[in-house]
């Protein structure tokens, strides 16, 4: 076994926790009140089949590419508690949570306090859902109400200074009240161990609109989770961006983000045969329309990544078409630093979703809500900047009654490279027809309006690139 690991570098008493929910309850932020951007990936199988060495390359790599969060199961999906992790240890004495194997916990707090010197926040899932209640999966089905507490209690004690958030669930439905006395169980334990110092929220199941999100699990007003999750999967034509609309809108109101949306290089589907793999493209479109429907952040997620698969590890789950230290490289995986570059250079908790900034008749041939052709659209809650987003590159047309400013600042974004394109400052009017860059099907842009008055800098990190570069967008006021 290698060295004694350190102990989580982050230090901050439990009175003042490392996230909290922001004052308007629709973003997270840190204990200062700054903004916290929660850009994540799913590592899933992070604690348990990753080395020392290899878990170092990970989350060099993702704090490298500008993610913030990571989130990874401590009782893994697949065999999880009784295959022991790389060092050949489990998880678990007896496969009993009220046991924890502290030789297995020792390389968990390693790779917690790397992933916390790196300015990563880990996604903490106690367990995947399989180990509890009667559901499918491998298990075993290990929890009581009463182990779950005591579970809940050593973890939240354990990681009561680290820097993380909780996340229950772990796919699977709550369709009985034994497996919701469990997860409750196990939240209140959690609490009760770190003081209340960390967030809490769910990972639901995927599928129809009723079961991916944790407010199905949990009713909104229930106060054990502080934020909502969807799950919204790995379909090509779900429609994320109404799902996080629908929770954006709840009451009490609580953040949402879309916790697990179609990862890159997954069949689609889960049919590789019929419908093929995804790609970047679709990892961006999901991106966006779900930021701009409302969601705080979002969650990366590659089909290589989840599982760390590797040559070892034989055919893999679901087919994946590589291995994962070459899939950290993925064209997606790149691109997020763009969304997170573009949304952190315009105010950030005053960003709401608005729909009606784009006039559903100027899309040709779109059907509101599914699939390429959907328009998204965000703006600063008092007028002061607006952003659009377009999977396609079809004209639309844009309606600025909700802007502010005699004068209004237009700009390209461009989400593949981060770069943007000044198209300058204009009278204000109350139509903007837009035509984006390069005409076309599977080519994505932001239009980024500002109230000119505020002289915000360039969007995303300001790396500019010349008009002929993107040839064919422009914008006609009407």
């Amino acid at each position: 076994m290698p060295d004694e690991p350190s102990r989580p570098t982050t230090r901050q008493e439990p009175d003042s926790p490392p996230l909290r929910v922001s004052g308007n309850r629709r973003f997270l932020v840190r204990a200062d009140g700054s903004p916290f951007a929660w850009f994540a990936d799913t590592a899933w199988e992070l604690f348990h089949r990753l080395t020392r060495e290899e878990a170092a390359v990970y989350l060099n790599k993702r704090a490298g590419q500008g993610f913030t969060l990571i989130q990874a199961v401590v009782l893994a999906e697949f065999e999880g508690v009784r295959h022991p992790n790389a060092y050949g240890d489990s998880a678990l004495i007896g496969d009993d949570p009220a046991q924890p194997n502290d030789a297995y916990f020792r390389h968990v707090d390693w790779i917690v306090a790397q992933a916390n010197a790196l300015g990563l926040v880990v996604g903490m899932l106690p367990t995947w859902g399989d180990k509890v209640g009667k559901t499918h999966g491998d298990g075993p089905r290990i929890f009581t109400p009463r182990n779950a507490r005591t579970y809940g209690e050593t973890l939240g004690r354990r990681y009561r200074h680290a820097g993380l958030v909780w996340i229950l669930g772990g796919d699977r439905l709550v369709d009985d009240e034994e497996k919701r006395a469990i997860w409750r169980s196990l939240g209140e334990g959690l609490r009760a161990g770190d003081g209340g110092a960390h967030l809490v929220t769910f990972h639901p199941r995927g599928g129809d609109d009723v079961v991916s999100t944790s407010a199905h699990a949990f009713p909104n007003a229930d106060p054990l989770l502080d934020f909502n999750m969807r799950q919204n999967g790995h379909g090509d034509r779900t429609r994320t961006w109404q799902r996080i609309a629908d929770d954006y809108a709840r009451e009490p109101v609580k953040p949402v983000l879309d916790g697990e949306p179609l990862y890159e290089d997954h069949p689609i589907g889960f049919d590789a045969a019929n419908q093929g793999y995804s790609n970047a493209h679709d990892v961006r479109r999901f991106l966006y329309l779900d930021l701009f429907a409302g969601a705080f952040g979002h969650t990366y997620g590659h089909h290589t990544i989840w599982q760390f698969h590797a040559p070892e590890r034989g055919e893999g789950v679901n087919r994946p078409l590589g291995y994962w230290r070459e899939a950290l490289d993925s064209p997606g995986a790149w691109q997020v630093r763009h969304a997170r570059a573009l949304l952190e250079s315009r105010p950030f908790l005053s960003r709401i979703p608005d729909p009606e900034l784009v006039v559903p008749s100027s899309v040709p041939n779109a059907v509101p809500g599914t699939g390429t052709k959907r328009v998204g659209a965000t703006r600063d809650e008092s007028g002061r900047y607006a952003m659009v987003y377009s999977a396609s590159s079809r004209k639309y047309l844009v309606c600025t009654d909700a802007l502010n400013g005699n004068q209004l600042h237009f700009w390209w974004f461009n989400p593949r490279n981060g770069t943007h394109v000044d198209l300058g400052v204009f009278d204000r009017r109350p139509r903007v027809e837009v035509s984006p860059p390069c005409l076309g099907e599977n080519v994505d842009f932001v239009l980024v309006i500002d109230d000119a008055g505020q002289s915000f800098p360039a969007p995303g990190s300001g790396q500019g690139t010349p008009a002929s570069d993107e040839e064919g967008g422009a914008i006609r006021l009407l």
